[in-house]
């Protein structure tokens, strides 16, 4: 340890959390999302053809769950440059859950407009944070992940046009994002040991 010259007292440095850290971090952050995600669909797909109290539980819980994630990545990733993006599906999510719970009791095609909507933009700042991460590794399966998400919001608010409307997609769409998210943190266990 070193010594200050006029005091001879040492001096104890703190190490500042690196890249590896935040990667560390990140890469739990990703698994928590995996199993969430899987829990979440195995849930609504037995309650995929109506809104009932499970149902509609679950549907409001998914962007919540979205939000406290951008938050916890929000927290440990300030250093790196991507909170604009985190911040904006921080309320996104917000504006997601508030419109969940007004149209619950319209039916499964309005919850797919809502749905379907949040999807876009929150695909879209999804896709902005791992462009602007991807130095980082692991990145590739969330920049497809953010694409697929805006691709698949548009075609929610076209099914809640169409003949039956059910939430069996929905599930499909959470469970994909989850593996999305299991593939980026395998790759950030890669970054992470070399």
């Amino acid at each position: 340890m070193p010594s200050s010259p006029t005091t001879g007292r040492r001096t104890v440095r703190t190490p500042r959390p690196g890249p590896v850290d935040g990667t560390v971090a990140l890469r739990r952050l990703y698994l928590a999302r995996f199993a969430f995600a899987l829990l979440w669909a195995a849930l609504l797909l037995p309650n995929a053809a109506e809104v009932g109290p499970l149902t509609a539980a679950l549907l409001v819980l998914y962007p919540l769950v979205d939000v406290a994630a951008a938050v916890i990545d929000a927290r440990s990733s300030r250093a790196t440059g991507v909170t604009p993006g985190l911040y904006a599906t921080i309320v996104l999510g917000g504006f997601a859950a508030v419109g969940l719970v007004v149209v619950l009791g319209s039916g499964v095609p309005a919850v797919l407009r809502v749905w379907g909507a949040w999807a876009v933009v929150a695909g879209v700042a999804q896709l902005v944070v791992a462009l602007r991460r991807r130095a980082a590794g692991g990145q590739g399966a969330m920049i497809a992940s953010g694409s697929l998400s805006v691709v698949a919001g548009a075609s929610f608010v076209l099914m809640a046009s169409g003949g039956e409307a059910s939430l069996t997609g929905v599930a499909g769409y959470a469970l994909l994002g989850g593996v999305f998210f299991l593939v980026s943190a395998l790759r950030l266990g890669r970054v992470a040991s070399a």
